[in-house]
């Protein structure tokens, strides 16, 4: 059975990636084309599963470089589930820092105090941003519900 080729206008359709960036994946190595039909690149049809992967991982936040690392020669998808472990605890901090910080500002939007710098819930908001990059949460949810 032949194999099904796509050009890279097909490409761009199906997976909703610019020809632009493919063209920059395939400098990356992270695809590559099996030929030209006329002036256009060819690709495998898998090139598509290969490209929404490559969609996930930068989703979740993987740089191409990572990503690049995770196919093994061939294109064959060689996964490190501990890499894949870490990533999943950066994003539960990151998850966790976004929290508070949505939940202080729903506070600051309801606070009873004359001034945002009047209360004591957003000043303990501001001290925790300003430690350590702001990378400890500034407050509990119980702490919101009441101001001071």
């Amino acid at each position: 059975m032949a194999a099904i080729h796509l050009d890279i206008a097909e490409v761009a359709q199906q997976s909703g990636v610019p020809a632009s960036t493919l063209r920059f994946y395939e400098e990356k190595g992270l695809i590559a084309s099996t030929g030209r039909r006329g002036l256009r690149r060819l690709f495998d049809a898998d090139v598509l599963e290969r490209l929404a992967l490559i969609a996930v991982g930068r989703s979740a936040g993987f740089s191409l470089e990572e990503i690049g690392h995770m196919f093994a020669p061939g294109g064959v998808p060689r996964i490190d589930r501990q890499v894949l472990a870490a990533k999943a605890d950066e994003l539960d901090k990151t998850i966790r820092k976004l929290t508070a910080m949505r939940d202080g500002l729903r506070h600051a939007t309801a606070c009873p105090a004359p001034s945002h710098m009047e209360c004591p819930t957003f000043q303990r908001i501001l001290r925790a941003a300003t430690r350590a990059g702001g990378r400890k949460a500034p407050t509990t949810r119980r702490s919101l519900d009441r101001c001071g």
